[in-house]
């Protein structure tokens, strides 16, 4: 299918463009998990039911990872991402009925078809240096509807975690391919070693080798660097190994001893600290090597990935955190609640559930303002991080809803206790403009039982129990008003 944009017209060398695209080596590959996590994240932390992770070829938009699972492609001119990589900043459509250039694609017109659409572009550098769009990382719905400015820079950084994974991926994979040949080719070895300390000082990585027949380790300059040790004395696996939290060393343990029994490929990413003591995060990569009747090697790549890795952990924290109150949201309170319960049950120890709703909040927005409900969600998330409750897991689950995770040993079985002081801490004062109110709370608490084994129980139990608490409250401040008209 012909693309009706001129290709001329959509970039000054398309030419380039493809051949550092094909150069990756990623059109028509297999799943790897780190675009699968990262498309997954881009859906969960937008709100979108689908993202995609697609590259632009010469007639057809190649999807490497979608949200959904299913990969594929569709013809270039039907697409949305072939306008997006001829920008620099994201493309958001709201509505794509609304939009000329795609209300009559066959995937926009037809009922149930695509309605918004946004997208942000994917760019690689090629062996001369230059920066090309090669794809997009973009997020789709069959509902029109729109994107902030958080959502977009979101966005655009999820893209640049992609630039960064498919720049480590090429440096890792072109690092293998290099280590594995120069070993199989002595004759080039002053050329080829030439060309891997470049590669490795551009990447952050270093080759290695452990032979089997006298478990003899080699590493080459780069690897030295990564740990920080001088390069005097020839490594040791047991030296190699001091570096690691015992976690990490169960598994680089396992995953070689896998290589020797069956041949499989070792892919690794785990704590490290150097030996200066800094904290990093490093990917080990290797691949078993036969060597006729002998016992054979595992030839591989060490790789520091601790600023991918920071990344990661910063655009996590922040899909998983309420962006008003600081506390966490609706999804990662599921998590929580899910691995509480797990463990709750493995142990036998108690747990607490507490569900808060304000009283009144309304009354509070309407006469004081949604300033002052805000400030009135903050002031609730600060109490739900005070230090007498030793740690618990607070979360905004939505509007003026609330919920703790209480598995401290001792609050954990004084629910009655937890109740009081959590109603006693959620009436506080609020002013605006000259006008107080006075913020207060009802709790509801539930203690996990043996036969409740899942959220929905757990949550409706103690939802019951706060509708009831709320009753009460009602009626106890009707009869109140009843004794002060007598």
């Amino acid at each position: 299918m012909t693309s009706a944009l001129p290709t001329t017209d959509m970039f000054a060398d398309e030419t380039r463009r493809l051949a550092a695209l094909h150069a990756l080596a990623l059109l028509d590959s297999e799943p790897e998990r780190e675009f699968d996590a990262l498309v997954a994240l881009a859906a969960e932390m937008l709100g979108c039911p689908t993202a995609m992770l697609t590259l632009v070829d010469t007639d057809r938009l190649w999807i490497k990872a979608t949200s959904k699972g299913d990969r594929g492609e569709i013809a270039r001119d039907v697409g949305m991402c072939t306008h997006t990589i001829q920008g620099s900043v994201p493309l958001v459509v709201d509505d794509l009925t609304r939009d000329p250039r795609f209300e009559s694609s066959p995937i926009v017109s037809p009922e149930g078809g695509l309605r918004f659409y946004a997208g942000a572009p994917i760019h690689a550098v090629d062996g001369v240096g230059e920066r090309h769009a090669i794809g997009a990382l973009c997020i789709v719905d069959t509902v029109p509807r729109s994107l902030n400015d958080a959502g977009r820079r979101a966005l655009t950084h999820l893209a640049t975690l992609a630039e960064t994974t498919i720049a480590a991926r090429s440096a890792a994979q072109k690092a293998l391919s290099i280590a594995q040949t120069a070993d199989r080719q002595a004759a080039a070895l002053v050329r080829q070693d030439r060309i891997f300390r470049q590669a490795e000082r551009m990447a952050a990585f270093g080759s290695w080798r452990l032979d089997f027949a006298d478990d003899r380790l080699e590493w080459s300059d780069g690897v030295y660097h990564i740990y920080g040790l001088p390069m005097t004395a020839p490594p040791t696996m047991a030296v190699a190994m001091d570096f690691y939290p015992p976690y990490a060393r169960a598994e680089i343990t396992a995953g070689i001893a896998r290589a020797i029994e069956t041949g499989e490929s070792l892919d690794l990413e785990v704590d490290f600290r150097t030996v200066q003591g800094e904290q990093r995060r490093v990917r080990v990569l290797g691949e078993f090597e036969e060597a006729g009747d002998a016992p054979g090697a595992l030839v591989g790549v060490f790789q520091d990935v601790t600023e991918r890795h920071a990344l990661e952990l910063t655009l996590r924290r922040s899909a998983d955190t309420d962006s008003l109150t600081g506390i966490a949201n609706r999804a990662a309170f599921d998590r929580a609640l899910d691995t509480a319960m797990t463990r709750a049950h493995e142990h036998d120890t108690p747990l607490l559930l507490a569900l808060l709703d304000l009283d009144g909040f309304k009354a509070i927005n309407d006469t004081l303002g949604h300033t002052a409900g805000d400030d009135v969600l903050r002031g609730v998330g600060r109490v739900l991080e005070a230090p007498w409750l030793k740690g618990s897991f607070a979360a905004r689950l939505g509007g003026d809803e609330f919920a703790v995770i209480v598995d401290d040993a001792v609050l954990s079985v004084s629910p009655d206790y937890v109740c009081r002081r959590l109603e006693e801490a959620l009436r506080f004062p609020i002013a605006m403009s000259g006008l107080a109110m006075v913020s207060a709370g009802t709790v509801g608490i539930a203690t996990l039982d043996r036969d409740c084994h899942t959220i929905r129980d757990f949550v409706h139990r103690a939802d019951t129990i706060l509708y009831q608490a709320k009753r009460a409250r009602v009626g106890e401040r009707r009869r109140t008003e009843r004794r002060n008209v007598a």
